[in-house]
């Protein structure tokens, strides 16, 4: 789920990756691994991933390779973790779209260190815990509880669950982390569906079109999901 940071592990070697995913875990992280360029590419079309750590040399290509393919269609953040330790190796990795660099063998803490402020830099210092408020009037209020992945309408005393999929729990909650910001439709899919996903434009449109059935008391006019024309989508009239 958004609300929770996904870090996608690429690392041949199996047992430096599960000490990692041992360590993400124990600090509030969603993980998964993979082996192989393929593996990544793979996961990254299903996926929706925050963040990856990227080792070079893999089995049937480099992880160059993947950060390059990435950046063009994705601002996903990327840290490279390599044995690799040459200056043109860290200058290589950085120019093409590395957010940092990251020498084996390193310190479990500072790699730990290293993912919490990159994460912090690229989607602010929220909790993953983090509650919203949809509001548009007293008698017009959305509740967003990402700690139980619920939504309620509440009209004065009284509430009511809102049943979503996961798809739209997840655009949802992107666009309450980007409250009052346009979002391109290209952004939604690449964050919701995955970076390497095929998904059509229109499938973003029906979704939204769902949620607003959901959520707006007239999904005609909304007044929370709001359509920038020739851009994507803004949420507004949100508090935390």
């Amino acid at each position: 789920m958004v609300n929770k940071y996904k870090i996608l592990i690429v690392d041949d070697d199996t047992d430096l990756s599960m000490l990692i995913c041992d360590m993400l875990s124990d600090n509030g992280y969603d993980y998964m691994t993979a082996k192989s360029l393929d593996d990544a590419y793979e996961i990254l079309e299903h996926e929706n991933v925050h963040l990856i750590l990227l080792d070079i040399n893999l089995p049937d290509g480099t992880g160059f390779e993947l950060c390059q393919e990435l950046r063009r269609v994705s601002e996903i953040p990327v840290i490279f973790a390599s044995a690799r330790t040459s200056e043109n190796d860290k200058v290589k990795g950085l120019d093409m779209g590395g957010d940092d660099y990251i020498a084996k063998p390193y310190s479990i803490k500072e790699l730990m260190s290293r993912i919490n402020s990159l994460i912090r830099r690229t989607y602010g210092f929220k909790g993953k815990n983090s509650n919203y408020t949809l509001q548009a009037g007293k008698d017009n209020v959305i509740e967003i509880d990402t700690g139980s992945h619920t939504v309620k309408r509440v009209t004065g005393e009284k509430s009511s669950t809102i049943s979503l999929s996961l798809k739209e729990y997840d655009l949802l909650l992107y666009l309450c982390e980007h409250n009052s910001q346009a979002v391109s439709k290209e952004e939604l899919v690449n964050a919701v569906w995955g970076a390497f996903s095929d998904v059509e434009p229109s499938t973003l449109t029906v979704h939204i079109r769902w949620l607003r059935e959901k959520l707006e008391n007239n999904p005609s006019k909304p007044v929370f999901i709001k359509t920038v024309w020739g851009v994507g989508y803004i949420l507004e009239e949100t508090t935390e």
